[in-house]
């Protein structure tokens, strides 16, 4: 599971043997969510929550619009183009 990249000291990481749709991981402090990926960078959604506040995900969200070109880049280099 590489890490992609980093949002408030939290990793965002993409699993080699994981499913479809495009999405990432984002652990931290003992938390863990999930977001969707879209081509659109405005696209990026809260899948499932699994410990961070409300405010914290609304931050880690910001971060992963700004990143999403990139994020879908990766996700495309390890599983392919969807």
């Amino acid at each position: 599971m590489p890490t992609i990249a980093r949002i408030l000291g939290f990793r965002v990481v993409i699993y080699f043997n994981d499913h479809r749709p495009a999405h990432v991981h984002v652990i931290g402090n003992g938390c863990e969510a999930v977001f969707s990926l879209h081509r659109m960078a405005s696209a990026v959604r809260l899948s499932e929550n699994y410990g961070f506040k409300a405010r914290e995900v609304a931050k880690i969200k910001k971060g992963l619009i700004k990143l999403s070109p990139a994020l879908w880049a990766a996700w495309t280099d390890i599983h392919g183009p969807e």
